[in-house]
């Protein structure tokens, strides 16, 4: 067992920055001073001291052998991997290396429709085909949860040839599939689980949370330490086990990926988050737990406002939950998620994770108290009292669009010949751009995939409701690139 009270990259800096070196290397501001003066006031002039490069004495993140792979052994073996790789490109930078790693142009992949856009994006660099499932729908809360074990069977029955598995664990939203009958099903066809595990580090560290990409036997996942474990925006960890994807591989998709100037500052607070989470993380996330339960009981007494808890439990999809993210159903009070979220910035000055048509969310931390919770309790009431002339009982009508057909394979239509059309009279033609609701970033319809009446009507159901559709190069959503088509000579 290795000490995981040490943290030998934030301790090696400071040792260095004792040392007072003459800086004739970049960054050029000098440990700040010829820095603006009020963004170094703000600062500090320790973060300027820290935001240093890779020159020997602190080893270099593309061929760690000092103190950054002294680093990566600690959060390998406190995540329990076989190797940890550190990202400073963020979880998408991660999630692009899984699948590149693994995926040669036109290999297949299987991924639930409701990814994260870099998956997308690591598609169409790596050229791999992408075979998507359907995630199961929440049809009180209107969300998508996981992909069943059931349907990865069906799906690799169908594509034997498939050369990887890409599950989210947990979602968004917190919930959880069955993620060790999925890997158990992929490793009887030889084939590596790829977990996308932006919104899980902290599950690792906690048994009453769901299992982690490593607890349940994933081959690697890209987890965001930054989200919810503590260290700076931006920074992540690739964790990597077993021998189905070769870690010389990892090492070197990742570097090219990743920026030769790697920040130290993110660096550092991945090592001292990686302490934190080993040494006290249980107790922290105990803490995060019982405040959410808190909030979750109290919201519940509101009479027009939901928040789920573990009845989401009951189905491969939704197999467990996350009760640190607070999952507010607000349809009831006759008014969108996206209304509620800013109703709530411009009454109370909180801001939310995300909204939805129906839901907004909210996190619920180890930096949370209970003042904060308060605070959100007051404004949900308040909110309810504002709304209640607007309230009743309702349905919710879940309208996620079929996932269109795919013409083109991904990486083909990106780069294929082009014209510009206008959005309306866009179905049927083959789409050269993707095009999303974010957050969470899912996509409608990506390169490649031939747009339907369908997907339109949903963009502007959203559009009309105030969320954020993005995407198009044509930010105004008026027209769209779509793949060139050529009449026939007579």
């Amino acid at each position: 067992m290795k000490d995981q009270t040490r943290t030998p990259l934030f301790s090696g800096l400071l040792d260095h920055i004792r040392k007072h070196p003459t800086q004739f290397h970049i960054p050029g501001h000098k440990q700040g001073k010829a820095v603006e003066p009020s963004f170094r006031d703000f600062l500090g002039e320790n973060a300027f001291k820290m935001d240093l490069i890779n020159i020997e004495p602190l080893d270099d993140l593309h061929h760690p052998n000092g103190i950054i792979k002294e680093a990566q052994d600690l959060a390998a073996e406190a995540f329990g991997a076989d190797y940890t790789f550190f990202s400073v490109q963020g979880t998408s930078g991660a999630i692009m290396t899984m699948v590149m790693s693994v995926c040669n142009p036109g290999d297949k992949i299987l991924v639930p429709r409701n990814v994260h856009k870099s998956v997308t994006s690591a598609i169409i660099f790596s050229g791999a085909v992408p075979v998507f499932i359907h995630p199961e729908l929440d049809p009180v809360l209107g969300i998508s949860h996981g992909i069943t074990p059931r349907a990865v069977r069906h799906a690799l029955e169908a594509h034997p040839d498939a050369k990887a598995v890409l599950v989210i664990n947990p979602t968004y939203f917190g919930i959880a599939a069955d993620l060790e009958s999925i890997v158990e099903i992929a490793h009887l066809h030889d084939i590596p689980v790829l977990v996308d595990e932006a919104h899980g580090v902290h599950i690792h560290f906690h048994n009453d949370l769901p299992l982690s990409a490593m607890q349940a036997g994933a081959d690697i996942a890209a987890t965001s330490v930054h989200k919810l474990g503590g260290s700076l925006t931006q920074s992540s960890v690739l964790n990597l086990k077993g021998e189905r994807i070769s870690h010389e591989r990892v090492q070197t998709v990742l570097s090219m990926l990743t920026t030769t100037s790697t920040s130290y500052i993110l660096l550092a607070s991945l090592d001292t988050a990686r302490k934190q989470l080993a040494i006290s993380g249980k107790s922290r996330i105990d803490q995060a737990i019982k405040l959410a339960n808190k909030a979750r009981k109290a919201i519940n007494e509101l009479q027009f406002i939901y928040c789920t808890g573990e009845e989401v439990i009951g189905s491969e999809a939704a197999y467990h939950f996350d009760p640190t993210k607070l999952i507010i159903s607000i349809k009831d009070l006759g008014i969108t998620g996206y209304d509620a979220e800013v109703w709530l910035r411009n009454n109370f000055n909180i801001e939310v994770e995300l909204s939805d048509l129906y839901n907004i969310l909210c996190i619920i931390t180890p930096g949370d108290s209970t003042e904060t919770i308060e605070k959100l309790l007051i404004a949900l009431g308040q909110l309810e009292e504002t709304m209640r002339p607007l309230s009743s009982k309702k349905d919710v009508q879940v309208t996620i669009p079929e996932i269109p057909r795919l013409a083109l394979a991904p990486r083909d239509a990106f780069y294929a010949e082009t014209e510009v059309i206008p959005f309306n009279t866009a179905a049927g033609r083959i789409s050269a751009e993707s095009i999303m609701v974010y957050p969470p970033g899912i996509p409608i319809f990506i390169p490649g995939e031939i747009i339907t009446n369908e997907n339109i009507e949903y963009i502007w159901k959203n559009v009309e409701a105030g969320l954020p559709v993005q995407g198009l190069q044509d930010e105004t959503l008026q027209t769209i690139r779509v793949i060139k088509e050529y009449r026939a000579f007579n």
